[in-house]
């Protein structure tokens, strides 16, 4: 099959910049990689997309988030803050907010294994990143102990560590501390 691009077409592809380049989350937390399974993340009725802004008060609690995928396949969600504690001085980049491994395709976090417990963002100062990075397993893993720490989580060397390879989708959001006054 040959496919054709019109002058139409082609300057629309031209004109996309990929929102996790423009974000610095490729370059950041993971390297470039095409995306193969589809990732639905929602905090209550907020769909999550790269580069929305949520309020810290709507994430206190897991979001909610769908995979594609066979249920034969195993997945691993790494979620982290790579702006930790300041996006001008990342010196405790990444900070890791999340990691359930083991996850069947075709469900939610429920069904995998939790490594390391939810916490929300609780951004000290600026807008930071939030990154939820869905890797696909070559098999169940076993035995993976939670980080000594959460600052200074390594999404590429976790991935190395466990042979994740790149990650089959990225997703990010955006939040900064809420006025107290302002809070939901």
């Amino acid at each position: 099959m040959l496919l054709r691009f019109t002058d139409q077409s082609a300057s629309a592809m031209a004109g996309y910049v990929d929102p996790l380049v423009v974000g610095r989350v490729i370059g950041d937390v993971v390297d470039l990689f095409v995306p193969a399974v589809n990732m639905t993340i929602r905090f209550g009725s907020k769909h999550v997309n790269n580069g929305c802004d949520v309020k810290p008060s709507l994430a206190v609690d897991p979001p909610s988030v769908q995979i594609a995928g066979r249920p034969y396949d195993l997945f691993t969600l790494v979620m982290t803050d790579p702006d930790a504690p300041s996006p001008s001085d990342p010196t405790m980049r990444e900070w890791l907010h999340w990691l359930v491994m083991n996850i069947p395709g075709g469900t939610d976090l429920s069904r995998g294994e939790e490594v390391v417990g939810y916490t929300g963002p609780r951004p000290p100062v600026g807008i930071h990143r939030y990154v939820l990075v869905l890797f696909r397993q070559k098999g169940r893993l076993q035995e993976v102990a939670a980080p000594a720490a959460r600052g200074n989580f390594c999404t590429r060397a976790f991935a190395a560590q466990y042979d994740l390879g790149l990650p089959v989708a990225t997703v990010y959001f955006n939040a900064q501390k809420e006025p107290a006054n302002r809070r939901r």
